[in-house]
């Protein structure tokens, strides 16, 4: 009985207790990163669903928002203010595409994978101006070989 006891005892609490927590990841927006002037740092998050990713506007003028065709079916898109921090959980399994508004002509963008990239093709087909044409193309092939 006493041993009956301990492992109900012990499954409720891995019930209660839940199994793995979500993540937030945090993406900084900066003048000047690592790679460069504009830009999110990290670029690339590879992500698990449930998980949040927080934007903080490390410096002024950025925004976070999601790209119009880049986004899983049935996925929200989001819009963040400038120079305010904004925090999305991403539910759906898929690429997710991501501009900061002012900034994304020069290459601002990151790109977040949950899960599967299920909507690789859609994304890979979206247009894009100036220089986030060519920093999509490298972040999307960093999402297919993952």
């Amino acid at each position: 009985m006493k041993w009956t006891l301990t492992i109900a005892a012990a499954l409720a609490g891995l019930l209660l207790g839940g199994g793995a927590q979500a993540a937030d990841h945090q993406v900084q927006m900066l003048n000047k990163g690592d790679k460069g002037a504009m830009v999110f740092q990290p670029d690339f998050i590879a992500a698990a669903p449930g998980d949040t990713v927080t934007f903080l506007p490390t410096d002024k003028s950025h925004d976070a928002e999601s790209v119009k065709g880049m986004l899983p079916e049935g996925a929200t898109p989001f819009k963040g203010k400038v120079n305010e921090q904004i925090t999305v959980t991403f539910d759906k399994e898929g690429v997710y595409g991501i501009k900061c508004t002012p900034h994304y002509g020069m290459g601002m963008v990151a790109l977040i994978v949950v899960g599967n990239p299920v909507n690789l093709e859609e994304a890979k087909a979206v247009k894009h101006p100036g220089k986030a044409k060519k920093v999509f193309a490298e972040l999307l092939e960093q999402a297919a070989a993952n």
